[in-house]
């Protein structure tokens, strides 16, 4: 049975690489990518890449997957300080999942208060957000503390999916 990856999207401007290559590298490594949102239905990337999600994390349950995985690009604001995504994240880090966010992404898991003491990176311009939450901050492109992996965006698009990859053991 694959990795199941539940990997979480804004509804408008998700950053369309960093959703389209993570999950790439995933299934090409045999994971099962699942897509939520604040609703189910069609997500549209900042340059016009269509996703579907399956899902609204509301009604979203990590139970049968592997990882949670939230996706960056302007639009992830929206999740920053969303309770459905920070139960998600929680449960995720309670359970031992691998846990991953890319790009204004970490934030979420720092609004969370999930990174506190933890090295984390993101885009430059969150910085001071994850610090003023307790995160260890590195300006690395990947940063990997225990079973947390944040990244600062589009360029380290590869990297990151190749992390969470690495961490859940794929082939």
């Amino acid at each position: 049975m694959p990795e199941r990856i539940l990997m979480v999207i804004a509804p408008d401007t998700f950053r369309d690489e960093e959703y389209t290559v993570p999950r790439e590298v995933l299934e090409r490594r045999t994971a099962e990518v699942v897509v939520a949102s604040t609703r189910a239905g069609v997500c549209t990337g900042r340059f016009g890449t269509e996703a579907l999600a399956t899902l609204a994390i509301a009604e979203a349950d990590l139970a049968g997957f592997d990882a949670l995985v939230l996706v960056g690009g302007g639009g992830a604001s929206v999740f920053f300080d969303d309770a459905h995504a920070h139960r998600l994240a929680r449960e995720a880090a309670s359970t031992g999942k691998v846990l991953a966010a890319i790009c204004i992404a970490p934030s979420t898991l720092a609004h969370a208060g999930l990174l506190d003491g933890r090295r984390a990176t993101a885009f430059e311009s969150r910085a001071e957000d994850l610090v003023a939450h307790g995160a260890v901050w590195t300006g690395a492109p990947v940063e990997i503390d225990g079973a947390i992996v944040t990244a600062n965006g589009p360029d380290a698009a590869a990297a990151f999916g190749m992390a969470v990859a690495d961490l859940l053991g794929l082939p």
